[in-house]
């Protein structure tokens, strides 16, 4: 009679996973801590270093959400202190740098 064919189980790559199957998995792996706390890319390079993966580098710096809108907001405060003073120049460059960080935080999400 034939034999049947056990399933391997394949393993989805971490960049298809979903954070909620990150975090899972982040559970069973020793020396992770604050998993719940973790966005999706923090996960990703947690469980890597615990694997023993080595991530390849790219020149392309990847952009931290968190950085740009910590930026942005220390530009506001810069703006309406400009606005307050009547530097309406200086406010009004300050208002463009922080319109070009909004968009680049909506490319990196």
């Amino acid at each position: 009679m034939g034999k049947k064919k056990e399933k391997q189980v394949k393993e989805k790559p971490l960049d298809k996973m979903t954070a909620k199957e990150l975090r899972e998995m982040a559970l069973t792996l020793e020396g992770i801590v604050g998993v719940h706390a973790m966005n999706k890319a923090e996960l990703i390079t947690a469980i890597k270093r615990a694997k023993g993966i080595v991530e390849e580098t790219t020149k392309q710096k990847t952009l931290d959400v968190r950085l740009l809108k910590a930026k942005i907001r220390e530009l506001k405060r810069k703006r309406d202190e400009a606005k307050e003073a009547g530097n309406t120049k200086l406010a009004d460059a300050f208002r463009r740098r922080i319109s070009n960080l909004k968009k680049k935080t909506r490319r990196a999400a």
